[in-house]
């Protein structure tokens, strides 16, 4: 997985236009849940891997941008999920501005390099305040699909 691009790493399937979560945890348990029915690991196993990761410091990057991510023995492969909040959640960021939107990372234990890709890739695109903007507005999952992978192509 030499380039890797958005594409790669989420589908239709992958983006969650409107989580209910009023809280980080919620957050957490809600991304969990439905990446767990995506990649068929155990809900339990990918909030406890995401509540491990927070603990060694917040996965919120700021502009209202978190990218929570952690690594599971069971893939074989990296997989996201795009999530964004029907509200803003406190999610400890470094700018201590509330989050909506949530890019979730899950790689194999042996990704290695692979895995820091995918982040670096994530945190570029979403360093871009338009794209940001844009996806706050669009309508629907299929749009904000588009808007990530068009975005993302232009990177």
């Amino acid at each position: 997985m030499i380039g890797m691009d958005i594409d790669d790493l989420i589908g239709p399937a992958s983006i969650l236009p409107a989580l209910k979560a009023k809280s980080k945890r919620q957050v957490l348990q809600e991304l969990a849940a439905h990446a767990a029915t995506l990649i068929e690991v155990p809900e339990r196993a990918i909030f406890d891997v995401l509540i491990e990761r927070e603990r060694l410091g917040t996965t919120g990057v700021g502009q209202g941008v978190a990218i929570p991510h952690g690594k599971l023995p069971e893939l074989d492969q990296v997989f996201g999920l795009f999530g964004r909040t029907v509200e803003p959640v406190d999610f400890d960021s470094m700018d201590d501005r509330p989050v909506d939107l949530f890019f979730l990372l899950l790689a194999p234990e042996n990704a290695g390099a692979d895995h820091l890709k995918a982040l670096a890739r994530v945190s570029r695109l979403f360093r871009d305040k338009a794209i940001c903007e844009k996806l706050r507005g669009a309508e629907g999952a299929d749009a904000l699909h588009a808007l990530l992978l068009r975005k993302a192509a232009a990177a």
